[in-house]
């Protein structure tokens, strides 16, 4: 039978913060749903060329690979040895005329140390790490947008997004933006109640790409996806 939308899509193993691997359980919706937002927001079609950067390891590949397909875009490889030398990657951005690009933050510095120059009509994506001012200034002076996003991998990527703007930042310093759609993002105490505005607290994060759990770890899962009643 053809799979559907709340079946496994995947599985990648995260160490968090623990140190213990975890195989998260991805279902289809939500790999759809994250592909659909993307493609919207930065109009990916087939006038585009996006490269793949990401070891598949990495949750940040699951876009890099499947959204230029939902897309009818041009996927273009490239070997890891060339992805982890600035200057070899920069020339294969150019040569191979990437008009997008998903990159974390140490391989976005990576471009910038090897003088890469950017187009007009570039989008970039940020994540994985949080994300300096400077390096952001200076991907934007390079591109036509620049998106910094965040999302742990149990929740299928990213949740948040921003499309970064010099004058905000100046202003205000970084952001990890808004939820994307169908997303919905709790600042919560130890007792799950929302905390007030400016009181630190856990972040947690409800919506379409919330993940089947832990993969035969009941316990783990049962620990981390708490039920939405709590929120009330």
């Amino acid at each position: 039978d053809d799979p559907g939308p709340e079946d496994a899509s995947y599985i990648i193993y995260t160490s968090g913060s623990t140190g213990l691997p975890k195989g998260v359980i991805a279902h289809h919706r939500g790999v759809a749903h994250l592909l659909q937002w993307m493609q919207r927001e930065s109009s990916v079609g087939p006038h585009d060329r996006i490269a793949a950067v990401t070891t598949l390891s990495f949750d940040m590949a699951v876009p890099d690979l499947l959204l230029p397909l939902a897309a009818g875009a041009e996927l273009v490889m490239v070997k890891r040895e060339v992805a982890m030398d600035g200057t070899r990657l920069s020339r294969t951005l150019d040569e191979e005329q990437i008009t997008l690009l998903q990159a974390t933050p140490g391989m976005w510095q990576l471009l910038l140390d090897a003088q890469w120059a950017g187009t007009k009509d570039f989008r970039g994506w940020i994540g994985g790490e949080a994300v300096r001012a400077r390096l952001a200034f200076d991907v934007l002076d390079r591109c036509a947008e620049f998106w910094n996003v965040y999302g742990p991998t149990e929740t299928t990527v990213w949740s948040t997004a921003w499309n970064m703007q010099r004058e905000v930042i100046a202003a205000r310093g970084m952001s990890v933006g808004t939820p994307i759609d169908n997303t919905e993002v709790w600042i919560l105490d130890a007792n799950l109640q929302p905390c007030p505005v400016g009181v630190p607290g856990e972040i947690c994060i409800a919506g379409e790409g919330l993940t089947l759990g832990y993969h035969e770890r009941p316990e783990l899962t049962a620990e981390r996806f708490v039920t939405a009643r709590v929120l009330g």
